[in-house]
């Protein structure tokens, strides 16, 4: 789950990734987890959220992610489907995020 929050100390909104309690005791879970925070604090790229922190409160884990403005892909898909002539666009966005750079291809996972 990716939740809107407000940093207050810094006064600028920011994305929490809550990984639950119940799926943080599971050792390969929160393995998992912690590798993705490791990965983006590796990585500047504008079309990747940086990392502000990794946190534990209560037995749940968190990132803490910078946030973006902008439409969710379930917004934009409500719209309907992705006519082809924005397809390049789309391509040349999301391409340098699959593979920034001299590091080895890696995907985030985002699914609990």
């Amino acid at each position: 789950m990716v939740y809107l929050a407000r940093d207050a100390r810094l006064d600028r909104d920011v994305a929490i990734k809550a990984l639950p309690k119940e799926l943080a005791s599971e050792p390969d879970r929160l393995a998992r987890f912690e590798r993705e925070a490791k990965t983006l604090a590796q990585l500047n790229h504008s079309n990747i959220a940086g990392i502000h922190g990794l946190e534990e409160h209560e037995g749940a884990t968190y990132l803490v992610l910078e946030f973006g403005e902008g439409e969710t892909l379930a917004e934009r898909l409500d719209r309907g489907p992705f006519p082809i002539d924005e397809a390049p666009e789309i391509a040349d966005d999301t391409e340098p995020t699959m593979y920034p750079g001299p590091l080895p291809v890696l995907i985030l996972c985002s699914v609990l």
